[in-house]
């Protein structure tokens, strides 16, 4: 399933595992039984890199828009140009937001690294600094966007496309298993590693010297329950709440990709379910809150993959 396994499980997932040894593991793998997790997010994918397998998942070749998640290719491909991280980029008009209307701290005529621009559009999920970096490439956005695509073709993403370097555009679309090839794409570069799980950071914005403080966009790399090794976050209304992270949980690395979530915490409430499951092989319930957001929004949770599979049995 992963033409990058063997990479993987050469050096990064070394270095996931440092520590924690995988034998041992409870439960074990075969254990786990995926009908006893229940997840409110319409397409989810729960995936052992060392094995190549897929221990859950539901939708998980359906075609979404990702929102922010994007802008962990968007890391990718600005880190494989090679550019100098230490270059100032400067925010332009053309990266304010049209599309959404979205808000940044990052005004016109401020200047950072393109090693700040880097961490801000990873941890803080900032469009602004996603935008500039693209910008900044040789050949300028369109060429950036090109060179996403190519990047998404040669990791085996078929069915991922990307028209924006932000996300903000809902023509990003991808699945839960193309993503999961984006993960371990990107979890082979320490910078993406260390700064999608920086919790807060401060930069000096030139030309005036002021500083701007920021917080990470996933609220879970604050807990200490949770070994968290890369994270992005996303939203915008077309693709709902997502998350997609490389954990460590019950001595072992897992990719966990969250699509489509409605309510402010639903993917987080998920992705402790996921935890729960995986440490226990029991499953927590869905929060009523969550089942009455996405009866509102008219997607009602799809509990499991089993339960799904046997409503599309029954409509044909």
């Amino acid at each position: 399933m992963r033409l990058i396994r063997t990479l993987v499980l050469g050096s990064v997932f070394a270095l996931a595992t440092a520590g924690h040894p995988v034998a041992g593991a409870e439960p074990p793998t075969g254990a786990l039984d995926p009908a006893r997790l229940k997840l409110a997010s319409a397409n989810a994918l729960v995936y052992e890199p060392l094995t190549g397998k897929a221990l859950y998942q539901k939708g998980a070749d359906d075609v979404t828009p990702i929102a922010s998640l994007t802008k962990l290719m968007t890391a990718l491909v600005a880190l494989e140009a090679n550019l100098p991280l230490d270059e100032p980029l400067a925010v332009d008009i053309e990266d304010f937001d049209y599309l959404k209307g979205s808000s940044s701290r990052l005004s016109m005529g401020l200047e950072l690294p393109r090693r700040e621009m880097l961490r801000l559009a990873l941890m803080a999920s900032e469009n602004r600094a996603a935008s500039a970096l693209a910008r900044h490439h040789p050949g300028g956005a369109d060429a950036f966007v090109a060179a996403m695509n190519r990047k998404a073709s040669a990791l085996g993403m078929t069915r991922t496309r990307f028209e924006d370097p932000t996300g903000l555009s809902p023509g990003n679309v991808s699945t839960a298993n193309d993503l999961a090839r984006l993960v371990e794409a990107a979890a082979q570069q320490p910078l993406i590693r260390e700064f999608s799980v920086t919790p807060s950071h401060v930069v000096e914005v030139q030309p005036t010297g002021r500083t701007l403080g920021f917080n990470n966009s996933n609220r879970l790399v604050h807990s200490v329950d949770w070994d968290i090794r890369l994270q992005k976050t996303g939203y915008i209304r077309e693709a709902g709440r997502c998350l997609v992270m490389l954990v460590q949980i019950a001595s072992r690395p897992v990719v966990i990709v969250l699509l489509d979530s409605v309510g402010k915490y639903t993917r987080l409430g998920d992705a402790n379910r996921v935890k729960y499951w995986l440490e226990t092989g029991r499953s927590l319930p869905i929060a009523r809150t969550a089942i009455a957001a996405a009866a509102t929004a008219g997607k009602p949770p799809r509990t499991s993959a089993v339960t799904a599979a046997a409503a599309r049995k029954q409509r044909r």
